[in-house]
């Protein structure tokens, strides 16, 4: 390779890294399921709009508040910066592009909606099957007809509770789900309920899965992360499709999750 044919590669590669993708939003989506209207917030990587003859696979995110605003992240100025670790990704060709949907969380709601069993001492809790109606039903049949998605490439991902309802999601509809972003998920809630559904997959498909957990979230919580990779692993997933990474310096935290999510996407999306 020539030292000319060098330079024009990246500058080529530079010129990619510049083109950032952009963010529409869809304001009225409601569900008969949830209630609404909700924020959508959809990102569409750089190209979309060129390249029309290009479908893309879909990232549906929880907790959107946190995703891409630092005015409405749970912390103010502590956001994912989710666009941004995207666009760094396609634009030096170590993740393939994607559509990231990110759906707000539901307020006061939020627990009911992310998790998959009801627990007294929680009211309202337990209402991850009428989420998984919402998202499969409502809002990816709505996401498929206005964008030119891979209909049948479909992640999910979030953290903390949006990281157990991802990874209930993945174990429960693995025939709908074909990629998990499961961030420091609450493996503790019912009595580590997720990690018996991890032991009844049968499913005859594994979903591809980022799983991880910061060192600095607690014993439990580490002891928790590292049960479910193994369980994990015990019904086949293997290095091919199940990545878990522990962050020596990760608290529980969207500053700690923004560090890794760009790690999460390339392996998640792998360039083709």
């Amino acid at each position: 390779m020539s030292s000319t044919f060098r330079r024009l590669l990246r500058l080529e590669n530079r010129r990619s890294i510049l083109r950032p993708g952009r963010l529409e939003h869809i304001t009225d989506f409601t569900s008969t399921h949830l209630g609404g209207p909700r924020l959508v917030t959809v990102y569409l990587p750089a190209g979309y709009d060129t390249k029309t003859d290009r479908r893309y696979p879909v990232l549906y995110m929880h907790d959107a508040q946190n995703l891409f605003d630092a005015e409405r992240a749970y912390i103010p100025g502590q956001h994912w910066r989710l666009s941004e670790a995207a666009d760094a990704a396609i634009g030096e060709r170590t993740a393939s592009p994607m559509i990231i949907v990110g759906i707000d969380h539901g307020g006061t709601k939020r627990i009911d909606e992310y998790t998959p069993t009801r627990v007294a001492k929680h009211e309202g809790s337990g209402g991850a099957s009428e989420h998984a109606r919402m998202l499969f039903e409502e809002l990816k049949p709505m996401i498929d007809a206005r964008y030119r998605t891979i209909a049948e490439d479909t992640g999910v991902g979030g953290s903390s509770l949006g990281g157990l309802v991802s990874m209930w999601l993945a174990l429960q509809h693995a025939d709908r789900v074909q990629r998990a972003l499961v961030m420091s998920p609450s493996v503790w809630w019912d009595d580590r309920v997720l990690l018996r559904e991890a032991n009844a997959f049968q499913g005859p498909s594994r979903p591809r899965i980022w799983l991880d957990v910061g060192g600095r979230e607690g014993l439990d919580t580490l002891r928790d992360a590292r049960d479910l990779a193994a369980r994990l692993r015990a019904k086949g997933w293997n290095a091919t499709n199940l990545n878990f990474f522990e962050d020596r310096r990760g608290d529980h935290s969207e500053r700690a999750w923004a560090r890794r999510v760009r790690s999460a996407l390339e392996f998640l999306y792998p360039p083709s």
